[in-house]
């Protein structure tokens, strides 16, 4: 095996089940086993597992998770394990999304309707420009890696390197960043902006939240300087950088022209065919939607619902699949994948990798049919599965439930039961729902037993089968006291990951929760677990959901899970059953052993602190710069930047005045 470029760190070495699994999963990948599955009990330490594996293999991994929340957490576990290593997160950059349909029964039109993270889209550019620039890389992505993107070839064809000495003139410079979709901006730099100031250039890369100031003389660049975006003090100064372009979607011009007539010509055979068949209104609806998306295209170079024709700018055949992120993975000579792909919670995570395209198919042959949209409009999808498995490497399925797909698939089933740190899985009973006998109902039930473990430091959850209950149930614990917050799939992707890290710091006790809470979510802090309704059959109560549920109790030493239910069904006695059987088996091997079970306390961390890093540091950067003065009269210094913050609102200069606020914070707080 060669030498691997990934660096592990870990104050623990593998234990319990960990060195074995990690053995017998690395020798399938070097004997070319395409599928694997490790079946792993929650709480055992599978990420820490495969950290180990990537570590060895040494080949730059793609890992697939079902949700934002989950996949953030993930990442922020490997840039913990591989802080030397490029670790990235790739998901959909759309807080809200709202997809182009039709409703034929109604006659309803809907429009497509997007509100993009610009933070999320730049996470995504640092993600394919990493993999097209070094090869310790792992991308952890929810199933937005399988839709369609740009081409590799193409974005990394056309970004720019930018040196000491380069011939060319300011003017010629603008044009360049211009053609690579750089915005010009006379305000505040953002990425993907440029402004110029008297002889130089400032741009900010799509990418980073730094400023590159490129300085011209006689035809040529003479000096580049790395700069704070905020305080403006100069990082370094730096003899070439590179600069991607702004969009994964890049064409030329040659292209274009191309593309324009390949569109006006799909046009016309399918104006005739509309026409044959006496479709009189989609002729006409279809010739003027089509007509005034290749003017806005020709005059501003976009137009709403772009996506659409990407068949035609890619040069693409009818039918042939996208380019997507897993595009960008490094590929043999011969053109196969050279990367690892791990899914993590495999058992969600490969049908809904299974079901993105033919909800997507359906919807888009309801709009072609009535004249919405041009039949090429079908090729702007994601990937279908058997293209997906084609062009992924070899697969390590990750899961404690594996489903029927990754144990028919699998050419070894590795299991890894035994938790290192010794906890057993969690005492698990059943009380009924309605009142009955000492029993008080479900909810106030719920109430005493989250009461017991909040005086003592401890979490609770409550997992609900509807959003609205979620919700409410949330109010009630508040109007009764208890701290709680709700969440489910209508939260903004950063603001869940902030209710998570909110939770386990102790803002709040008790988080109120649908199908969101089941799978992945490492939140040691928890004891208690109410699984309401837990007699009604269906996906949120089936076997695998009440593993999964029971399995968030298994990080805490006091684990407890309380199914309310008035009568057992199948699904809950086989949860009931494997949970008692894992239990016996960490017993014994605790009592062998001479472990004694302790709680995990794990670093509270989430992607969102680096999303904030780079406003901290500014802060720090101030609070340093202002030290001999706040030394020398801390009082005069402290007007003095109300005043400066007092100016930046005035100018709606906001970014500033936080940045300000936050520093008179901590400076009042040492004055006091």
């Amino acid at each position: 095996m060669k030498k691997s470029l990934f660096k592990l760190k870990s104050e623990f070495a593998p234990a319990g089940d960990q060195p074995k699994a990690i053995s017998l999963l690395i020798a399938g990948i070097e004997d070319g086993l395409k599928n694997q599955t490790l079946l792993g009990v929650t709480g055992s330490g599978k990420t820490f597992t495969m950290a180990n594996v990537i570590a060895q293999i040494g080949k730059a991994t793609l890992v697939i998770a079902h949700n934002k929340t989950l996949a953030a957490q993930l990442a922020q576990e490997y840039k913990e394990f591989f802080p030397e290593n490029a670790v990235h997160y790739f998901v959909s950059y759309y807080d809200y999304y709202q997809p182009e349909a039709y409703m034929p029964v109604t006659d309803t039109y809907i429009e497509k309707e997007a509100m993009i993270n610009e933070e999320i889209d730049r996470l995504r550019h640092a993600s394919t420009q990493a993999l097209l620039t070094r090869k310790d890389v792992i991308i952890v992505a929810s199933v937005s890696c399988i839709y369609n993107l740009g081409s590799p070839v193409e974005y990394e064809r056309v970004n720019m390197k930018v040196a000491v000495g380069g011939k060319t003139s300011r003017a010629d410079f603008m044009r360049k960043l211009i053609e690579i979709h750089f915005e010009r901006t006379t305000a505040d730099l953002k990425p993907a902006q440029f402004r110029a100031i008297g002889n130089s250039i400032e741009v900010m890369p799509v990418s980073e939240k730094v400023i590159y100031k490129i300085d011209f003389d006689a035809g040529a660049i003479y000096l580049i300087q790395k700069i704070d975006a905020i305080s403006r003090t100069i990082i370094e100064t730096v003899g070439n950088f590179f600069l991607f372009p702004a969009k994964h979607f890049v064409t030329e011009e040659p292209q274009i022209k191309r593309a324009f007539n390949a569109i006006k010509a799909e046009l016309d055979l399918r104006l005739a065919e509309l026409g044959k068949n006496g479709k009189i209104l989609e002729v006409e609806r279809l010739k003027r939607r089509t007509s005034y998306d290749l003017a806005m295209i020709r005059e501003i170079g976009y137009c709403n619902g772009i996506e659409n024709y990407s068949r035609h700018f890619a040069g693409k055949s009818e039918g042939e699949p996208p380019e997507t992120l897993l595009s960008y993975f490094p590929h043999k000579a011969d053109g196969t994948p050279d990367f690892l792909t791990i899914i993590d919670e495999s058992h969600v995570t490969i049908p809904q990798i299974r079901g993105m395209y033919a909800g997507d198919r359906s919807r888009k042959e309801t709009l072609v049919e009535h004249g919405f949209r041009l039949p090429s409009a079908k090729d702007n999808r994601p990937l279908q599965f058997n293209e997906f498995e084609e062009r992924v490497g070899q697969m390590i399925f990750t899961s404690a439930t594996p489903s029927v797909y990754e144990k028919e698939n699998s050419k070894k089933v590795v299991e890894q039961v035994i938790r290192p740190t010794g906890l057993i899985d969690p005492i698990v009973e059943v009380r009924p729902i309605i009142e009955k006998g000492k029993y008080k109902g479900q909810i106030h039930d719920f109430i005493s037993n989250a009461e017991k473990v909040i005086k003592v430091g401890q979490r609770a959850i409550a997992t609900t089968l509807t959003k609205k209950m979620a919700e409410d149930l949330s109010e009630y614990l508040k109007e009764k006291g208890i701290k709680a917050q709700y969440l489910h799939s209508d939260i903004k992707t950063l603001e869940r990951i902030e209710i998570l890290t909110e939770f386990r710091r102790g803002k709040f006790d008790v988080l109120v929760g649908v199908n969101l809470l089941r799978e992945g979510l490492d939140l040691p802090e928890v004891s208690f677990i109410g699984i309401l309704d837990a007699d009604k059959s269906g996906f949120l109560r089936s076997e695998t959901s009440l593993i999964q549920i029971i399995g968030r109790a298994a990080r805490n030493v006091d684990g407890k899970v309380i199914l309310y239910a008035d009568f057992f069904t199948p699904a809950m006695e086989y949860a009931i059953s494997e949970t008692n059987r894992r239990r016996v088996i960490q017993i014994a091997y605790n009592t062998k052993h001479g472990i004694t079970p302790k709680t995990i306390i794990k670093k509270i961390a989430d992607i969102t602190e680096q999303l904030r890093s780079e406003h901290q540091k500014t802060v720090a950067t101030l609070i340093e710069l202002d030290r001999k003065s706040f030394e020398k009269d801390p009082k005069k210094l402290i007007k003095a930047k109300e005043r400066q913050m007092n100016d930046a609102v005035k100018v709606l200069d906001f970014e500033t005045a936080a940045i300000l606020r936050d520093e008179l914070l901590e400076l009042t707080k040492r004055v006091l």
